[in-house]
């Protein structure tokens, strides 16, 4: 049996899925010369659209779609039964099936009548760049046209108006591509002038005015522009047992969320499948899989969630690659997260490669995350209960507040264990952090929050379990948490940030502290320190917070007992997914008495034996262990590392 399919609390995932034997097969073929949606869907009489196959299936239907590109928003009109009666829509492996929410678009002219250049001074630029217009084609729009539509999402009561550039919030929501590659919208036509590959858009949204790379023209080019919300998403809620596979989903021109519409929608149904497919360029979010948004009734014995993404491509999500509220028995594994987060809307507070609400017995393995801006690279936000995240690879959060953030989740234990979480940029102005010279600045440890960039943030998270990652490369601290007292509704409590354990855990090269525990309240034992100076462990509360290097946190505090130092370096390549120790370039610093007691160990080989689990990493690649019998990763699964069931609570 799989190890990582157990749960915290020690119970197994419930993977309910059962193959399904197709009653019916439909075939959609739009480059056969006798495609037609009069057709009886055979092989040799295929259909036209994939939006006919839709409205035909019924349970234990097979769609199956044949290489092209199919310029349509496809609505299921129906689900399966159960999971031995799904209804199918798949590739059917003669070439790539792409599903996109554009179109192609020509008969451009020359954009005149508008100033190259703001103001009453003349058009100084105007003949140094060669810009084009383009009036939309109504009949291309019926229903839906993103380019009148701003990005803001239609909940805006935690937009924090004074704490951000509003631009991207009031940017339309529609897109141009050039090529395949987008253009970027500017917020004034005079903006073009500066900026190739740019486009801007009149205020009725009715024509768009754009510039290409050195000022070509775009009838040398395929332009396309975005035109639908969604590639495929139900118009009737609560469909389920509907499964998607190995299709390209592309330009969905949908808005930020809440509410959550992707790409590809659940629309509030459960138990779909959405595997091996890619989905690109999405303005807002990726695929969406719980209640779309808290504003819904929720009718008494609704099931919500219980889905499955596998093997996924996610590209380029502007704001969240894979959104969820109430979402719960999740199965999220080895996809593809990168690139989310383009369009800089943090602070609407739904950014994320993964931002799941409420989840509940879910599990997030072997996915890797990668080059997140300005977003989280996963987020479970309040009431989070008994989730699993495991074996992933959270790599390169550029501008990023945290890699991995459990907020506001007070009841039950949710498991954090086996992943590489590496290169947290932080996001913050360097001109706001204080000068503070001399002793002021070398003693004040008090947290200030002009400085982020943690690999793992709980913000009022109890019974938090953290085991045999390797965290490093944060710009302030690879576990940084504190309480919080004012989210409390209705019968809800405050979270204190206590019971947190961090076991085996291998941390290297955080900036500024390796763990920041609010208070003592919290355990670590085992976990190894790798090129760590100062203060590396801190405790922050009751005033004045404490800095601590390992000797004092041991002694003082009674924590890491099996804990070790180290001094050699980690390479991560993050393209090729590779993990290399080296020695240390740089000769450890201090005075070599003091050195000499803290007994530091100067390569990995020296860490193995008493305690692997901290060094999980050693055997990986792509960061997915697969563990023999008999290692002390199952100790783990069986709660016996340092006498620590990092499953339960105490």
């Amino acid at each position: 049996m799989d190890r990582t399919g157990y749960l915290p609390d020690g119970t197994y995932f419930d993977f309910w899925e059962k193959q399904t034997v197709y009653e019916k097969q439909l075939h959609v073929d739009q480059k056969h010369p006798l495609a037609d949606d009069q057709n009886d869907g055979s092989l040799g009489h295929p259909l036209l659209t994939i939006q006919e196959a839709a409205n035909r299936a019924t349970p234990g239907t097979q769609v199956l779609i044949h290489g092209g590109v199919y310029r349509e928003w496809v609505r299921p009109a129906q689900g399966g039964l159960d999971a031995a009666h799904m209804i199918s829509y798949e590739a059917f492996g003669d070439g790539e099936v792409t599903v996109k929410a554009s179109e192609i678009v020509t008969d451009f002219s020359e954009s005149r009548g508008w100033r190259i250049q703001r103001g009453p001074w003349g058009d100084g630029e105007q003949g140094k760049c060669r810009i084009w217009q383009y009036r939309l084609d109504p009949e291309l729009f019926r229903g839906y046209n993103p380019f009148c539509c701003v990005n803001i999402l239609h909940d805006r009561l935690f937009i924090e108006y004074d704490k951000t550039d509003m631009t991207p919030y009031l940017n339309r929501r529609g897109m141009v591509f050039c090529d395949k590659k987008p253009l970027q919208q500017v917020a004034l036509y005079c903006q073009l002038a500066k900026q190739e590959q740019s486009y801007w858009v009149e205020a009725n949204g009715q024509t768009i005015h754009f510039r290409l790379e050195n000022d070509g023209d775009p009838a040398g080019h395929q332009i396309e522009v975005t035109c639908r919300e969604q590639c495929f998403a139900p118009e009737i809620p609560f469909l389920s047992y509907i499964r998607v596979k190995g299709i390209t989903f592309a330009h969905a021109a949908g808005g930020a969320p809440v509410p959550q519409r992707g790409a590809v929608s659940c629309l509030r149904g459960h138990h779909w499948v959405i595997e091996n497919c890619t989905v690109d360029w999405s303005n807002g979010v990726g695929i969406d899989v719980g209640n779309e948004c808290w504003h819904h009734e929720i009718v008494e014995g609704q099931t919500i969630g219980y889905s499955v993404i596998r093997g996924c491509t996610i590209r380029d999500a502007g704001v969240c690659g894979i959104a969820g509220l109430f979402a719960q028995h999740m199965l999220i594994e080895d996809n593809l997260i990168e690139g989310t987060g383009w369009q800089k809307m943090e602070l609407s507070w739904e950014a994320g490669g993964i931002k799941l609400h409420n989840s509940v017995n879910g599990l997030i393995r072997r996915n890797v995350f990668r080059n997140t801006l300005r977003a989280d690279h996963l987020w479970l936000d309040c009431g989070n209960e008994n989730n699993r995240i495991t074996h992933n690879l959270f790599l390169d959060g550029i501008c990023q507040r945290e890699a991995i953030f459990i907020e506001c989740t007070r009841d039950g234990v949710n498991l954090i264990d086996h992943n590489v979480i590496w290169n947290v940029e932080g996001r913050f102005e360097e001109a706001k952090i204080p000068v503070e010279p001399g002793s002021k600045g070398w003693y004040n440890m008090k947290e200030h929050d002009v400085v982020n960039g943690y690999g793992i943030y709980g913000e009022g998270t109890d019974h938090l379990r953290i085991v045999a990652n390797l965290i490093g490369n944060c710009r302030s601290a690879g576990y940084f948490s504190k309480p919080v007292s004012f989210r409390m509704n209705g019968l809800e409590r405050g979270g204190t940030s206590r019971d947190a354990r961090i076991v085996g855990n291998l941390f290297y090269d955080c900036r500024e502290a390796a763990i920041k525990f609010p208070t003592k309240d919290n355990e670590a034992e085992g976990n190894r320190y790798v090129k760590q100076l100062g203060g590396y462990l801190r405790i922050l509360y009751p005033e004045p917070p404490v800095c601590l290097h390992l000797p004092a946190w041991q002694e003082f505090y009674g924590f890491d007992r099996q804990g070790r130092e180290a001094w050699f370096d980690i390479a991560v390549d993050t393209k090729a997914l590779t993990l290399q120790f080296l020695p240390a370039r740089e000769k450890l610093p201090g005075f070599a008495d003091t050195i000499g007691r803290r007994n530091f160990a100067y390569h990995v080989e020296e860490l193995s034996g008493q305690d692997r689990e901290a060094l999980a990493l050693t055997a990986a690649v792509d960061g997915i262990v697969l563990w023999e019998e008999g290692t002390e990763a199952q100790a783990f699964t069986e709660g016996r590392v340092y006498g620590i069931d990092p499953r339960k609570g105490k």
